[in-house]
């Protein structure tokens, strides 16, 4: 009986932090949406960090503009994906599950603004370097997946 406890809860911290993410994501973006107009700025760091009041019909770097169905389509199977591989992760290593909750929460984030509006609301605008405003579940999803290809990396040494 005990093992089967413990088999059934495998997961649930990692799928806390996608629930933190999620809600972390879904509150700065409404904090952007009820505090400033499409375009307004914040300059939090003049020059160098701004809060910055932006849409995204795209991916990434504005990329692939308004191919909402093809997104939602992509991101129905990477969450589900990711719901069967948690568990599998964290019996194996609490690092990868936690990439794993990463990527979920933030895919999950930008999945709502998509399914809603068919565009992302992006703040976060890093001025110094010029790169492209994203939002909590883009940083989410790029820590989660640099952890991942990390994780495997090393693992991969480990092995041989």
């Amino acid at each position: 009986m005990r093992r089967m406890e413990r088999r059934s809860l495998t997961g649930w911290p990692y799928y806390g932090l996608a629930l933190f993410v999620f809600i972390l994501d879904r509150a700065t973006k409404a904090w952007v949406v009820r505090t400033l107009s499409l375009g307004e700025t914040i300059p939090l760091w003049p020059g160098v960090f701004h809060i910055t009041a932006h849409e995204n019909a795209g991916a990434a770097f504005g990329l692939l503009q308004g191919a909402r169905p093809l997104f939602l389509f992509l991101t129905v199977g990477v969450v589900a994906g990711l719901l069967w591989m948690l568990p599998q992760a964290a019996r194996r290593s609490p690092f990868e599950a936690s990439a794993y909750g990463l990527i979920l929460g933030g895919a999950l984030g930008n999945f709502v603004d998509r399914a809603a509006t068919g565009r992302v609301v992006d703040f976060l605008d890093v001025r110094m370097i010029h790169y492209p405003i994203f939002n909590v579940a883009d940083s989410a999803i790029t820590v989660g997946a640099g952890l991942l290809a990390w994780h495997f990396l090393v693992r991969r040494r480990e092995a041989g």
